[in-house]
C-alpha cells in the first residue's frame, strides 16, 4: 500500500467529517487563545500539519482523516463518491491558510492569525454542515478558466462518469 497519494474518488461523508473536526479544532484554538492568551494561537501549526498530511497522503497519516474514514463516515450510511482532485485542492487551500496563520503568529501579528482561523472555521463549517466546499468551488472556477487542465479531473468535467463503481472503489479501501 502506497503512503503518498490522495484517494480518487473520495467519500464525501468522510470529507465532511474531516471538515467538522477542522472546524471544531479551529474553534478550540480560538477559544483557548481568547481565554488563556494569544500564545495558544501557535496551535495553528498543528492544524497546518494535519492539512499537510492530508494533502500528501489523504487520510492515511492524518488523525482527523483516520477518525473520519474509520469511525464517523461508516456510521453515516453508504459512501457518497465525489472526485478526489477538488477535495485535495481544498486541503491545499487549508494548508496555505493555516501556514499563513502560523507565519503571521511567528512574525508578531496574532490578529492576522485570528482572522485566518475564523475564515478557516467558516469554510470548514460550510463543508461539514451544508456540503458546500469552498475549495471545490474555486477548483471548478479554475477549471472553467483553463488554469487547471481538464485532464486533472476528467470526472469533474463530465458528471456522467460518476457511477456506482466509484462507490465500490471507496468501499474496497
Amino acid at each position: 500500500m502506497a503512503i503518498l497519494g490522495f484517494p480518487d474518488p473520495v467519500n464525501e461523508k468522510a470529507a465532511r467529517a474531516v471538515a467538522g473536526q477542522v472546524a471544531l479544532a479551529g474553534v478550540a484554538v480560538l477559544v483557548i487563545a481568547a481565554a488563556a492568551g494569544g500564545a495558544w494561537l501557535w496551535l495553528s501549526a498543528l492544524l497546518a500539519a494535519g492539512f499537510l498530511a492530508r494533502v500528501l497522503t489523504g487520510p492515511t497519516l492524518s488523525p482527523f482523516g483516520q477518525v473520519a474514514t474509520r469511525v464517523i463516515a461508516p456510521r453515516l450510511g453508504p459512501a457518497k463518491p465525489v472526485a478526489g482532485a477538488p477535495k485535495r485542492f481544498a486541503q491545499g487551500i487549508g494548508l496555505a491558510v493555516t501556514t499563513a496563520a502560523t507565519a503571521l503568529m511567528a512574525s508578531g501579528h496574532p490578529a492576522g492569525t485570528v482572522v485566518l482561523l475564523v475564515l478557516l472555521v467558516a469554510a470548514a463549517t460550510l463543508e461539514c454542515v451544508f456540503a458546500f466546499c469552498m475549495g471545490c468551488q474555486i477548483f471548478a472556477v479554475l477549471m472553467r478558466l483553463g488554469v487547471i487542465p481538464e485532464r486533472i479531473c476528467v470526472e469533474c468535467a463530465d458528471v456522467r462518469l460518476r457511477a456506482p463503481a466509484a462507490a465500490e472503489a471507496i468501499a474496497r479501501r
